[in-house]
């Protein structure tokens, strides 16, 4: 199964150097547009699964945390 990256992209409520957040429920899902093995879910403010090295899991929390308010409802509208 060939993975839509276009698709995926248009969902993420944030992409931030090319990492795509998508809010699912209460998890984020998080995708490296680039590298389209590279893929974590946060719940909690935590990485809980992930299949990136360590580093990359710092990076990810970085992004997280600096833009998770992009991702609050409010500021979710299209202008």
């Amino acid at each position: 199964m060939q993975l839509d990256i276009k698709k995926i992209a248009d969902k993420a409520d944030v992409i931030v150097n090319g990492y795509a957040f998508t809010k699912d429920g209460e998890v984020i899902r998080v995708l490296n547009l680039n590298y389209i093995n590279h893929a974590a879910v946060i719940r909690d403010g935590k990485i809980v699964e992930t299949n990136m090295d360590d580093i990359e899991n710092e990076i990810v929390m970085d992004y997280y945390t600096r833009n998770k308010h992009f991702m609050e409802e409010e500021d979710a509208k299209v202008l």
